[in-house]
């Protein structure tokens, strides 16, 4: 995304949606180019966005998200993934929830990376055990 020639720029952007647009069409609320409908500008942006966390490794140290979760431990959390999130695996949330002494892992059985009804509806459910 940083070539300088537009058209190289321009064809990775196509890639990358493509590639996104693939992950998600499995998921039963999948959509058909999710991704690469976008206008021009918005894909650019989206794209250039990610590969640049993704090129920089969000500015995180590997692995330090686990093995600083301890340091979590009195601050409650809720973790809510999608089964069918081919994208960011069941198995990441899984392992953060076993490293973070008080997060609880919801699964959401019907849902993928684009999200379901019932995942409309465990995350306000989650936010209400916070209150009061």
């Amino acid at each position: 995304m940083s070539d300088p020639d537009p058209a190289v720029r321009d064809r990775a952007a196509h890639d990358w949606t493509a590639w996104e647009d693939a992950v998600i069409s499995l998921e039963v609320n999948g959509k058909p180019n999710a991704y690469s409908d976008r206008p021009p500008a918005a894909l650019m942006a989206l794209v250039r966005i990610c590969s640049h966390y993704f090129s920089n490794a969000a500015w995180l140290e590997e692995g330090v998200l686990l093995r600083e979760a301890h340091r979590l431990a009195g601050i409650p959390g809720v973790l809510i993934h999608g089964r069918f999130d081919l994208g960011s695996p069941l198995e990441n949330a899984w392992q953060l929830a076993q490293a973070w002494p008080d997060a609880r892992l919801v699964v959401v059985d019907d849902s993928g990376h684009t999200g379901s009804p019932t995942m409309a509806k465990a995350v306000p459910a989650a936010l209400d055990g916070f209150a009061g």
